[in-house]
C-alpha cells in the first residue's frame, strides 16, 4: 500500500533532549533517517516578536546544520497581531501552523470544550486568526487530543460542533492515537474531515489516558487503516507523548515500520 504523505517527526517527542542539546538532537534525528521535523511552540502569545524571531533563527541554523527541513509548526495565538508568528514561519520556511491545544490560545486557558458557548468563542478566535494569517500566506489548523470528543451539556460532541463552526480553510492535524483514546475510529475521523486533514500524528499503544506508548503495530491503533483513509494527507508525523522505551529507539522503530509497510514516503 502506498500513500502520499511524507514522513516527519514532532520535536515534542524528544523535548528533554532537545532542550539540553538542540543541535545534537536534530543531528541525531537526521542520523535516524528523518528529513523533516515539526517544531512545537517557540513562544506563547506574549513572547516579543524579536525574541520569537531570534528563537526561529537559532533553530533554522541548527536545522540547516543537520540538513533538516520543517513540515509544519505548532504555535500559540494571541488576541491580535500575528506578525511575529508570520516571521517565524518565514524563517522556518513553512506555510502551515497548527494550534496544538486550547491553552496556547490567549484567553482559552480554562475549560474550552465543556460548553457550546466556549466552543463557539474558540472557533471565532481561530477563524479570525486564520483570516489574518491567510493574508500573509500562512495556513492555520488545529490538532486534536481526546477531550474534544467530550459531550456538551446538550449532548453534542464538542469536536463536531467545533469543526462545524470553523471556516473551511482551517486545516486539521489528526492525532490518530488520541482519537482512538476518545473511542473514535481514526479512519472515520479522517474521512469525515476530508481534504481539510493535511497531517496526522502517528503513534501506538494501549489507547488509554496516562499509559505508555509502544512501537507502531504493537498497540490498539490501526494505523494502516487510518492511512488508507487519509490518502489526502500531506504529512505523516511520528510523535511520542509518554513511553517506557528509549525515545530515539522508538522513533527509529516507528519510522522503519511505516517505511517497510509502504505506509509513508521518506
Amino acid at each position: 500500500m502506498t500513500t502520499h504523505g511524507t514522513l516527519a517527526v514532532q520535536l515534542y517527542s524528544v523535548m528533554d533532549a532537545f532542550g539540553a542539546d538542540q543541535p545534537g538532537t536534530l543531528k541525531r534525528l537526521a542520523a535516524l533517517g528523518y528529513r523533516y521535523v515539526e517544531p512545537f511552540a517557540l513562544g506563547i502569545w506574549n513572547t516579543p516578536d524579536e525574541q520569537l524571531a531570534a528563537s526561529a533563527r537559532a533553530l533554522r541554523a541548527d536545522l540547516d546544520a543537520a540538513e533538516l527541513a520543517v513540515s509544519s509548526v505548532h504555535v500559540s495565538i494571541g488576541q491580535s497581531g500575528h506578525a511575529g508568528l508570520v516571521e517565524m514561519c518565514r524563517i522556518l520556511d513553512t506555510d502551515t501552523a497548527f494550534v496544538p491545544i486550547p491553552f496556547l490560545v490567549e484567553g482559552f486557558e480554562g475549560r474550552t470544550f465543556e460548553s457550546r458557548d466556549a466552543v463557539m468563542l474558540f472557533a471565532e478566535r481561530l477563524n479570525a486568526a486564520a483570516r489574518e494569517l491567510s493574508a500573509a500566506g500562512i495556513r492555520l489548523g488545529y490538532h486534536n487530543h481526546h477531550f474534544e470528543w467530550d459531550r456538551l451539556p446538550d449532548g453534542a460532541r464538542a469536536f463536531d460542533v467545533l469543526w462545524d463552526l470553523l471556516d473551511p480553510e482551517i486545516l486539521a492535524e489528526v492525532d490518530v492515537y488520541w482519537a482512538a483514546v476518545a473511542g473514535q475510529d481514526p479512519p472515520e475521523v479522517l474521512e469525515r474531515l476530508g481534504e481539510r486533514a493535511v497531517a496526522a500524528h502517528l503513534k501506538d499503544g494501549p489507547a488509554a489516558v496516562d499509559t505508555p506508548q509502544t512501537p507502531i503495530g504493537t498497540g490498539d491503533v490501526d494505523i494502516p487503516a487510518a492511512l488508507r483513509a487519509g490518502t489526502h494527507l500531506r504529512w505523516h508525523i511520528t510523535e511520542i507523548d509518554a513511553t517506557e522505551s528509549d525515545r530515539f529507539d522508538l522513533l527509529d522503530s516507528n519510522r522503519r515500520t511505516l517505511l517497510a509497510g509502504g505506509l509513508t514516503a521518506p
